[in-house]
């Protein structure tokens, strides 16, 4: 769910958790039926890509045509931003054009297409690989998307300013406030995390309190924020933030991907998340800011455990009379093709399939060269059962659309507006925040 590539994060997220009514409407009106997965005709392969990078728009140009050179299949790719994809899924579907492979970047609208029997499982393309953690998303056992990619946000810091200035990596809350206030200096600031009510916040923000260990469900679905355990918790967190919130420069209510990205770039916030894009844009746009920058995961108050956002994006194969044609053509692009796919973006499409890592098809790039190191990083992170690997949408016992319903109504971002700029007593901002949770997904 690379959240950094829909500008609010929000209309999505929305459509998805409307979706359901809508793919219903749609098999009513095409009336498509369970096709034969093998031994179908040449027709064309409708592709629906949200990659929109440069670089991947012009790979999936050269692939569309080795493709056609190869099978004697027409790949037609359709390209747009993630925050239309859903939309353009559904609308496929209601015209009786559906596409037969689509991206998709929220494991909510996997779980809506899967419950209406408009995908199909992927098993015999994922079985034989070994995957990073909490990245397939299983139902009953069956897979019905192929990952190709995390995002997940990390901390960057400035390791030359650490150096200069004689700190150390934190691993507790208080550690890290006092570095980040450390490092203020003139027009300098000490760190960046979006406070707004936008998928920048969402993303970015909250993985501190996954790395405390807060929960928003229980194993029965209920909202447990404010019980007993996770109430106190919350709470510090909130605490912690106010005095982050001095250190970060005017503008924090509004900032988004982009805000984070350009001030990381610009070497005028020392700490902020963001996924691999950050060092592509600094090999870009200012070569000397990235080796300059270090990645670490979010820590709890006590030093004892880390955390990272979640993110990710995928393909599924829909349902089709076309779906054994894509089936061949997926098996080839994740075989064939996906090492010149990374590529593309070779840092911030983090692999999802562990055995890319130790490719050395994959390892001889410039980008993945240069910062090895950093990438070696966050393999261990998406490897390490220690590390908390989830976000607001991913929180609950099972894939469901209810955590994706709190992650639309920007629950947390509220809370922490209410605790930064109302100056709310934490414990009461958090109590507020787990009544609208319930309110939301009842």
């Amino acid at each position: 769910m690379a959240y950094e590539k829909s500008k609010g994060g929000v209309w999505t997220r929305r459509q998805a958790l409307k979706g359901a009514g809508a793919l219903g409407m749609g098999m009513a009106l095409t009336g498509l039926a369970a096709p034969s997965l093998r031994a179908q005709e040449k027709r064309p392969i409708r592709f629906l890509n949200c990659e929109t990078g440069k670089d991947t728009l012009a790979f999936f140009a050269r692939m569309a045509q080795d493709y056609q050179d190869k099978a004697g299949i027409e790949v037609i790719v359709d390209s747009v931003p993630l925050d239309e994809a859903f939309t353009k899924i559904t609308n496929g579907i209601r015209s009786g054009a559906p596409y037969d492979v689509a991206n998709v970047g929220f494991i909510g609208q996997v779980l809506l297409l899967a419950e209406q029997d408009l995908i199909v499982p992927l098993n015999e393309l994922t079985d034989d690989f070994r995957w990073g953690n909490n990245i397939l998303f299983p139902i009953d056992g069956k897979v019905y998307w192929y990952p190709f990619d995390y995002n997940l946000a990390l901390i960057y810091y400035r390791k030359d300013l650490y150096e200069e200035k004689g700190l150390a990596v934190p691993d507790t809350w208080d550690a890290f406030a006092g570095n980040c206030e450390a490092l203020v200096e003139g027009r300098r600031k000490g760190c960046l995390f979006p406070i707004g009510s936008n998928g920048a916040a969402n993303w970015m923000s909250f993985a501190f309190l996954w790395a405390e260990g807060v929960k928003l469900f229980d194993d029965q679905w209920n909202i447990v924020f404010d019980n007993e355990e996770m109430k106190p918790k919350a709470a510090a967190y909130l605490d912690f933030m106010a005095r982050l919130y001095p250190t970060m420069p005017p503008g924090a209510l509004q900032a988004g991907y982009s805000d984070v990205l350009s001030n990381l770039v610009a070497g005028t916030v020392t700490h902020g998340a963001y996924a691999g894009r950050v060092y592509e844009a600094a090999a870009r746009d200012n070569p000397d800011m990235g080796q300059r920058l270090g990645i670490m995961p979010y820590m709890d108050s006590a030093g004892k455990q880390k955390a990272v956002s979640h993110g990710y994006d995928g393909w599924v194969v829909l349902k089709t009379e076309n779906t054994g044609n894509a089936m061949e053509f997926m098996r080839w692009l994740t075989t064939d093709r996906m090492v010149d796919f990374l590529h593309s973006a070779p840092v911030h499409f983090q692999p999802a399939r562990l055995d890319i890592y130790d490719d050395q098809r994959w390892r001889d790039n410039e980008l993945v060269r240069t910062f090895s190191d950093e990438i070696d990083h966050m393999r261990k992170l998406v490897t390490d059962e220690s590390v908390i690997l989830t976000s607001i949408d991913t929180q609950g016992p099972a894939p469901d659309v209810r955590p994706g319903k709190i992650f639309e109504s920007f629950v947390l971002p509220e809370m922490l507006q209410n605790k930064i700029l109302r100056q709310m007593d934490s414990a009461e901002a958090v109590a507020m925040a787990a009544a609208k949770m319930r309110e939301v997904i009842s």
